[in-house]
């Protein structure tokens, strides 16, 4: 059993196949700290968070990679978000009774979103598919990427109580020096258990899978939990509601209090910590909505 919290790159040598092994450990533990999901919501919120790693890691961006399921079945919001520095965060919302293993009743029609922020002053990309029935987020990504990304990619997911992993093999454009290669790697890849993803060694595993290739694997990238909310930023969202409006809700509830729904931390503001977020600051001109 591994216990680790990294992403492997690797290369089939002479071949246009790429690939990446991740492994989270604590750091999916950490996350579920956090929260109480059921069996089927925790798991699929797994493949989703080591999804969006690994996906980060072919993008390789200065920002973030957030990706967002939207479902009319009992899962109703995945969203996991994946950060340069391999920090991950995610959440869940679901309604009733979800059922295991089936991802087409889990989530039912709706849509799958990927978010690309380069970081600094670069625009934001999107792109969006709708989720037709298929039998997993795998496929579901996979999907994603042959209408948005016009690049053939395989991916394998699998996450229970203690760990996430999951491997992705892509082709790379451009002439195949070995025409052969894309489908003998994917063929060996279909090979690899739910079990195997989740405990054994990634060399180990990636020796198993491809042992009559020529692997060269890179140094690994870590991974970590890590929501980006913090007290400073909570304020500077209640300043944008107004100060009429905060203290409406202060002399209705005696304090301002908000969770942040990726870490569930609580954060309480009183009479003396709603004055200082004003004191000093010009109130913006909110303007007037009808509903």
């Amino acid at each position: 059993m591994t216990q680790s919290d990294n992403l492997h790159r690797f290369v089939l040598e002479r071949t246009n196949v790429r690939g990446e092994l991740a492994h989270l450990d604590a750091s999916w533990r950490g996350l579920l700290e956090r929260h109480d999901y059921p069996g089927p919501v925790r798991d699929l919120l797994g493949q989703a968070v080591v999804a969006a790693r690994l996906l980060a890691a072919t993008v390789k961006v200065d920002g973030s990679l957030t990706l967002q399921l939207q479902g009319e079945g009992p899962v109703t919001l995945l969203v996991v978000q994946a950060e340069a520095g391999g920090a991950v965060r995610g959440l869940a919302h679901w309604r009733g009774e979800v059922p295991a293993a089936d991802f087409a009743r889990q989530v039912g029609e709706g849509r799958l979103a990927i978010t690309i922020d380069p970081g600094g002053e670069r625009d934001r990309y999107q792109g969006i598919v709708p989720l037709e029935g298929q039998r997993s987020l795998a496929r579901a990504l996979e999907d994603y990427f042959a209408r948005s990304e016009q690049l053939a990619t395989r991916l394998w997911l699998a996450a229970d109580g203690e760990r996430a992993a999951g491997l992705l093999l892509q082709a790379l454009p451009g002439e195949a020096p070995d025409p052969d290669a894309w489908d003998r790697a994917v063929h060996l890849g279909a090979t690899v258990t739910d079990a195997e993803l989740l405990d054994l060694p990634p060399l180990e595993m990636l020796r198993r899978l491809f042992h009559e290739e020529d692997v060269r694997v890179f140094d690994p990238d870590p991974v970590s939990f890590r929501c980006r909310c913090s007290r400073e930023r909570i304020a500077e969202v209640l300043r944008g509601l107004g100060r009429e409006e905060i203290q409406g809700l202060l002399a209705e509830e005696g304090v301002v209090e908000t969770h942040c729904e990726f870490c569930n931390q609580r954060y309480a503001f009183d009479a003396v910590d709603v004055e200082a977020l004003f004191t000093g600051v010009e109130q913006p001109e909110v303007p007037r909505t009808r509903h």
